[in-house]
């Protein structure tokens, strides 16, 4: 079997990166994608290189995304996140392959009271939303068509691994401040690179690591709970006492404040909380308890192991 990680310098790709190089994979060949081996923008060379791949199965974390930068880089977002996954999904249904391609919850507006569920309209507010819910329906429609090949977009939000991050933003403040102001109106579940991998793989091979037949479509991928980005900082800080870091700033200092007094270039959702029942009735179907528990875990436990791997590692 023949892999290809797209996007191989960024979160989600390193996490596979580290997923992968344990196992003892015996025929299976796995090439990892960054910009230097193959620019996304440049649809001209990805179309090139997916013919020569004789890729089985794709994995497409490489996305766009400077939300802010976006709002004036409108055709580079949009062929690095729609057009670039359009390729390979056709690239996909011609060679009966499998895509895995990872999305965002800012292809909703944030304005449902409740949980968002995968068949919720789209509504994305700024140009990053749109290039990504444009990326998601070019997806769908490749596919529609066609009875080879499978797919499965996994929608995500407020990622987490090893690069920039929020959390590691407010550490690194922490330590240089002695007052912090987050916002406290902005609701969504914080998601460990590392996490996010392992489900997916779980959703998409089986114990012998051979790809399985999975039902095409959207899957929501978050852990248990919710937040805010006050909540996360609070905690987070206070993650990282414990882990022993000395910080200016503790908990109780950090001030909540609403999205109207931070404003930023391109609007964000108030709610990016997603439902995954689906994904969690689909690991009840594949009958494994352990992926299934594996994916229930809460965002708080995924936070604190990362903020204490962060403190050990002396990057806090």
């Amino acid at each position: 079997m023949n892999i290809l990680v797209f996007g191989k310098d960024g979160q989600l790709g390193k996490a596979f990166q580290k997923l992968f190089s344990p196992l003892y994979l015996p025929g299976v060949n796995i090439r990892y994608v960054g910009r230097d081996q193959c620019d996304l923008s440049n649809l001209a060379a990805l179309s090139h290189f997916l013919s020569q791949s004789k890729a089985d199965l794709i994995i497409n974390t490489a996305a766009y995304t400077a939300v802010d930068k976006a709002e004036t880089e409108v055709e580079l977002a949009f062929a690095i996140n729609a057009k670039a996954p359009e390729l390979m999904a056709r690239y996909a249904v011609e060679h009966d392959a499998t895509f895995l391609h990872y999305s965002t919850d800012y292809v909703f507006d944030g304005s449902k009271k409740s949980v968002y569920v995968e068949g919720d309209l789209r509504n994305p507010l700024g140009i990053y939303g749109k290039s990504k819910a444009a990326g998601e329906e070019a997806i769908e429609k490749v596919f529609a068509n066609s009875a080879d090949g499978q797919y499965a977009i996994f929608r995500t939000s407020w990622v987490y691994g090893d690069g920039n991050n929020f959390i590691r933003t407010v550490l690194r403040l922490a330590k240089e401040r002695e007052d912090l102001k987050v916002i406290n109106d902005q609701y969504g579940v914080p998601t460990s690179a590392e996490w996010l991998t392992q489900v997916s793989l779980n959703l998409v091979l089986d114990q012998q690591l051979n790809l399985r037949k999975l039902a095409s479509g959207i899957y929501h991928v978050v852990p248990a709970g919710e937040t805010t980005w006050y909540g996360l900082a609070r905690f987070a800080t206070q993650a990282a006492i414990d882990a022993g870091v000395i910080l200016k700033v503790s908990p109780d200092v950090i001030k909540p404040i609403s999205a109207v007094e931070y404003p930023l270039p391109a609007p964000r959702p108030m709610n990016s909380r997603l439902d995954t029942a689906k994904l969690q009735l689909t690991l009840e179907h594949i009958g494994d308890m352990s992926k299934l528990q594996h994916s229930k875990q809460v965002w708080s436990d995924g936070v604190r192991a990362y903020v204490a791997q962060l403190a050990q590692d002396r990057l806090i």
